[in-house]
């Protein structure tokens, strides 16, 4: 037993170091561009330091100071000639007065920081061309579940219905990529959905839908767009196991395995169904169809509330969990290089104007910070193939590294770029005070946006069983 919880406490250090080599490593390589680019146009190097604050290590070699700073956000290289950034890396380190530099010497300096993270994110992409990634698609877009009451049903959606365009945009699979019907529902705008359907029998026709954003606490994310529809599983719901002492569905005599086929009479055919149909039940008794071993059965089970732990709100449960076998495509495939880079500049934009539109449900509290990014790589290394994950991780999130620091915002690259531009027009460099008050602003705007995004990558699991996939152990009455 000891030896399992230090074996698990090792597995997991080493994973989180993982991640933080990792999230060094974009830092370090795009400020090396612009340290690689200050030393080629020979300019004054304070500090080369990874994280913000105040060192909690330094060592000076030729003149400059490299660290490691205690707060884990970012990087800097200081850079005295360039805009004034004292207040966010300090001053310059040897008080002399420096010559100044030319705009175009700044404009170099500037974009060397997001040409390197996008020489990074093509390096990965070339490994991901070479060596695959896995695919991890839906390939379905027949609909295999209506929810009862949903705006899905109110539109007219039956079971069977195979979804070929949302909003006049094509789909070819359910989840995975960008053409992929859940993409498109989450990232629409407007108060309704059109979705264009190959309905059996009946040739193509147009739906019409509302949707729904399920209530979250308000500490965590708000929920996405959904409208009520599963995808066409090629599997039965099965009873995977029970979650606690003295399940009322282990009772009954349903054991671990059992093909659930008929909830009251209706037949089964979605996991969704089932938990519905259970939820709708109250603590109403439920005549539950099965099979096993091939052999029909048929039990009643009165759903009950657990003792503990204790639900939010209170629900009367069967004590058990389903699974159901959907269709995936996990084969290990290869993206040119051009449409790796591509895919992630257009999810990139797709993200972006979906944040700043008044119609869409997608705010900045549905961008992930460093520890969203951290946990999501955290992940990928405890699936399949993470190296092949990580290095696919890699192209998305440098080219996002390079296209935010090219954006014209003060303390960013492309704003240095375009106040060394206006410096070349205007043959005059912008007033420092002024500058420095705009920069100030935007960090502390910056700052406070990451602050708020990290919450809710911290908070977001609490109410959701704290991003375990294993159920809570539950304890049912005996009677």
């Amino acid at each position: 037993m000891l030896a399992t919880f230090f074996s698990d406490a090792l597995f997991v250090t080493f994973l989180v170091i993982v991640v933080l080599l990792i999230f060094n490593l974009m830092i370090f390589v795009h400020e090396l561009g612009h340290f690689w680019a200050a030393k080629w146009r020979g300019l004054k190097i304070d500090r080369f330091q990874i994280w913000f604050g105040k060192p909690i290590w330094s060592k000076t070699i030729n003149g400059v100071q490299y660290g490691l700073g205690w707060i884990p956000a970012g990087g800097f290289v200081a850079l005295p000639q360039m805009a004034p950034m004292e207040a966010i890396e300090g001053g310059n380190l040897d008080r002399e007065q420096l010559p100044p530099i030319t705009p175009l010497d700044k404009i170099i300096v500037a974009f060397a920081g997001p040409l390197f993270s996008f020489l990074l994110a093509l390096t990965a992409a070339i490994g991901v061309a070479t060596f695959g990634k896995p695919a991890d698609i839906m390939p379905t877009t027949s609909v295999g579940w209506v929810e009862p009451g949903s705006p899905s049903e109110k539109a007219g959606f039956q079971r069977g219905d195979k979804i070929t365009a949302i909003n006049g945009v094509p789909v070819s699979v359910w989840d995975g990529t960008l053409d992929s019907i859940q993409l498109n529902i989450v990232t629409s705008r407007g108060q309704q959905i059109d979705f264009t359907v190959d309905r059996p029998g009946e040739g193509s026709k147009t739906l019409r839908s509302e949707f729904k954003i399920p209530e979250t606490k308000w500490w965590q994310r708000r929920a996405v767009r959904q409208v009520g529809i599963e995808p066409m599983s090629k599997g039965p719901v099965i009873i995977g196991g029970f979650i606690g002492k003295n399940a009322p569905a282990e009772r009954s005599g349903l054991k671990a395995g059992d093909i659930v086929t008929s909830l009251n009479g209706e037949e089964i055919y979605s996991r969704s169904q089932m938990l519905h149909g259970v939820k709708a039940a109250g603590v109403k008794p439920l005549e539950i169809g099965y099979k096993r071993d091939g052999q029909p059965g048929t039990v009643t089970v009165t759903p009950v509330f657990p003792i503990t732990p204790v639900e939010d709100p209170p629900r009367a449960m069967l004590g058990t969990f389903f699974t159901q076998e959907f269709e995936e495509n996990r084969e290990i495939i290869k993206p040119a290089i051009g449409k790796q880079i591509k895919d992630t500049a257009k999810m990139m934009w797709i993200t972006i104007t979906s944040v700043v539109s008044p119609d869409s449900s997608i705010g900045i509290q549905h961008l992930s910070g460093p520890v969203g990014i951290g946990k999501l790589q955290y992940f990928q290394l405890q699936m399949d193939y993470p190296i092949l994950r990580i290095m696919s991780f890699l192209v998305l999130l440098n080219i996002n590294l390079a296209i935010l620091n090219m954006l014209p915002f003060p303390v960013l690259d492309g704003g240095h770029i375009v106040l060394a531009t206006m410096e070349w027009i205007a043959k005059r460099p912008v007033r420092v005070k002024l500058l420095e008050v705009i920069q100030m602003g935007f960090v502390f705007l910056l700052f406070g946006i990451m602050l708020y995004v990290s919450s809710k990558d911290i908070f977001d699991d609490f109410g959701h069983g704290g991003g375990s996939d294993k159920p809570p152990e539950y304890v049912f009455p005996e009677n």
